[in-house]
């Protein structure tokens, strides 16, 4: 659980990061194929019209929390009496 939870911040981040990149140079020059969030998500979203660059942070601060979220549960010490 830990790892998928690590593996989906990790993806947030990417998705955030390449559509900030995209927003802001108008094109994405590395990962176009992370733009699907940027491209159809966002701009389905009313509310989201005119803040798609905030939107796109958001996702990145999101994974950011999911990926240290994943690692801050309960640890059990189980070798101690």
């Amino acid at each position: 659980m830990r790892s998928a939870l690590q593996f989906a911040g990790v993806v947030l981040v990417a998705v955030g990061v390449s559509g900030t990149i995209d927003r802001l140079l108008g094109f994405q020059p590395i990962f176009g194929f992370l733009n699907v969030v940027n491209r159809f998500l966002i701009p389905g979203v009313d509310g989201l019209s005119g803040y798609e660059l905030y939107a796109n942070l958001s996702i990145v601060v999101l994974g950011v929390v999911v990926f240290a979220s994943s690692g801050s549960g309960r640890r059990v010490d189980r070798g101690s009496p």
